[in-house]
């Protein structure tokens, strides 16, 4: 799996690990280690480092990221970085502010030094968990299709690998990872989603939900692409530029089709340009954004 995501990424010559001494993570430093000690992928060239962010969110944070720095050096991964950062409160919550300040983190230590890929260890039991939540929350078609195997830098390369896998990795390398106490902590929803929910649906409906929920996500960013690309497409026909400003004629928006339904599915009835159903994402916002002046950059439409 690391292979193909490396292959579709590219090739790129220096990659980073982002670890936070969790299994998954773990597991895939271990991985990735073996392709860093052959010295190439299908004979491209690579070498391999890792990044440890330390959130300082918990007790003894520091630790457990010392731990895992001498962990990636023994795998043999150069150079292994630390970071630390200071979460900010916000309005976001917890989760999202930290995960904020630990991409940062990873972009900055990406930049520093030269990497043109950040491994991340999520795997198919986050991206079901991911699903889930979303589905509890009413959410729209980009947040139900879970999480990109490649955003960016971020190449997710693990995506198909159950959570069980990876600790298998560590039992056969002999790794000793870190299992994050607020996993089993109730008070998160993520969590309960983690050791209740999931557990608890394949219990009644059998095995498999967990892969079901992750090829619900795979089939939805095919959705979400197209629907965002639809978008772009529309807003770059009519914007109308003056100087850093952008404005949108409430007019010509009136004159794109309406939302075909909840049940319209782009791939089921294929068209192109402002005449697509996949419009609806365009007219969602257009409630809140017609008539209205937007300082560039304006990325209301994408969703």
């Amino acid at each position: 799996m690391v292979q193909n995501a490396l292959a579709d990424a590219g090739y790129p010559a220096h990659v980073l690990v982002a670890c936070s001494g969790g299994p998954d993570s773990m597991a895939l430093a271990a991985v990735a280690a073996y392709f860093a000690r052959r010295g190439h992928v299908d004979g491209h060239p690579l070498t391999v480092g890792a990044v440890v962010v330390d959130h300082q969110l918990q007790e003894g944070s520091a630790q457990v990221a010392a731990a895992a720095v001498h962990a990636l050096k023994e795998l043999g991964l150069s150079p292994v970085d630390l970071r630390t950062v200071t979460v900010a409160s916000t309005g976001m919550g917890p989760e999202a502010a930290a995960r904020d300040a630990r991409h940062a983190a990873l972009e900055a230590a990406a930049q520093e030094h030269g990497a043109a890929a950040i491994l991340l260890g999520h795997t198919l039991d986050d991206q079901a968990e991911q699903v889930l939540l979303g589905l509890a929350r009413g959410s729209g078609t980009r947040s139900l299709a879970g999480m990109r195997p490649a955003r960016g830098l971020l190449l997710r390369p693990f995506l198909g690998l159950r959570r069980a896998d990876t600790l298998e990795i560590c039992d056969v390398e002999d790794l000793e990872p870190w299992h994050d106490p607020s996993n089993a902590d109730s008070s998160f929803a993520r969590s309960r989603t983690r050791v209740e929910v999931l557990p608890m649906l394949e219990e009644k409906l059998g095995p498999g939900v967990a892969e079901s929920l992750a090829r619900t996500a795979s089939i939805l960013q095919l959705d979400a692409d197209y629907l965002e690309d639809v978008a772009d497409r529309t807003f770059a026909a009519l914007a109308e530029r003056s100087g850093p400003e952008v404005s949108l004629p409430e007019e010509a928006l009136g004159n794109c089709p309406r939302p075909s339904g909840s049940g319209s599915s782009p791939r089921q009835r294929p068209t192109s340009g402002v005449n697509s159903p996949a419009t609806s994402a365009f007219w969602q916002r257009k409630r809140c954004c017609a008539g209205r002046v937007l300082p560039v950059p304006w990325n209301c439409l994408a969703g």
